[in-house]
């Protein structure tokens, strides 16, 4: 008989995980975590604010610059860092990049009454992306219109969007309930009462609307909303794995702010030694042919109880 969570009871997450492997993760050092790479899985961390960020956005920069008339190529972004975005733009319109050959896909959206937000919603994905990046880029350079693609309640024309560019790198963060984008557990019901889904199993999901975890409704609230609960919808559209493995990279950023010391150490070990776990979406990344985990040094922070 599996744990039941200590934080929502009626859901699969992290805190149902065999309790060595919390009590193992809970003594893992800086060092440990450099040692984790492995052919599939590089481990790299960075010193500065500014290299992290810079070495983020330069991950956009680099792959669209592959892109020709004949093999458009593309990245998938998400929103969360954001810290990156600005730098993109700068760096395209510094160096008079053109981008008429690119593509971009966004991870994710929140989804209101069974569709998703317009670009007016305050917390909004599309809206962020536009607003810090491709809006900043000059007008001659911009990605076309036809080629930015954001998931719809209808997924379709998204999940169609997927064959026409290759997709070099995906990039996202980890939410503090171990999700990329908004893959999320799912819930202690049905079928999946006493066990969580298999990892194959899962990873047949495509794009789609999903309901989030308290945890990620609380965390979005604390960090893009002052704590505002009630603003933070309940549901919201993601990229699924179907397509994050039709990425050539999977490039995940752990800047020290979206998920905990113990969070950001717990993934990487699952990762580094093939263990994966639904109630841990992040950690089916183990199967993925090519992931790059990224890390602040000074967002590595402790596991050390510390009384404040």
């Amino acid at each position: 008989m599996r744990a039941i969570s200590k934080v929502a009871p009626e859901w699969w997450d992290y805190t149902t995980l065999d309790r060595g492997i919390l009590d193992d993760v809970e003594k893992l050092k800086p060092k440990d975590i450099q040692e984790f790479s492995r052919e599939g899985f590089i481990v790299k961390f960075y010193d500065t604010v500014e290299e992290f960020y810079l070495a983020e956005a330069l991950e956009y920069v680099s792959a669209w610059q592959e892109a020709t008339e004949n093999e458009p190529v593309g990245i998938c972004g998400p929103v969360g860092p954001t810290e990156q975005l600005p730098l993109v733009a700068r760096i395209v319109n510094e160096l008079n990049i053109n981008l008429r050959h690119c593509h971009f896909w966004g991870m994710d959206e929140w989804v209101v009454n069974g569709k998703e937000v317009g670009l007016n919603f305050p917390l909004g994905f599309a809206k962020t992306n536009m607003d810090l990046c491709f809006n900043r880029i000059k007008r001659e350079l911009r990605i076309p219109e036809e080629n930015i693609h954001f998931p719809e309640a209808d997924t379709a024309k998204y999940k169609e969007s997927w064959n026409h560019a290759r997709c070099i790198v995906m990039q996202g963060g980890q939410g503090e309930i171990k999700h990329w984008a908004f893959n999320e557990p799912p819930k202690r019901e049905g079928k999946y009462r006493d066990n969580p889904p298999l990892p194959e199993e899962y990873r047949k999901l495509e794009t789609r609307i999903v309901d989030l975890h308290p945890m990620t409704i609380i965390q979005n609230a604390r960090t893009s909303g002052g704590g505002v609960v009630q603003n933070v919808p309940t549901q919201a559209m993601t990229v699924g794995p179907v397509e994050t493995w039709k990425a050539e990279k999977v490039s995940i950023w752990h800047s020290g702010q979206h998920d905990n010391p113990f969070g950001i150490r717990l993934t990487a070990l699952m990762i580094s030694k093939k263990i994966s776990d639904s109630s841990v979406p992040m950690s089916l990344l183990a199967d993925h042919p090519n992931v790059q985990f990224n890390y602040l040094r000074s967002g590595v922070g402790t596991c050390e109880a510390e009384m404040h």
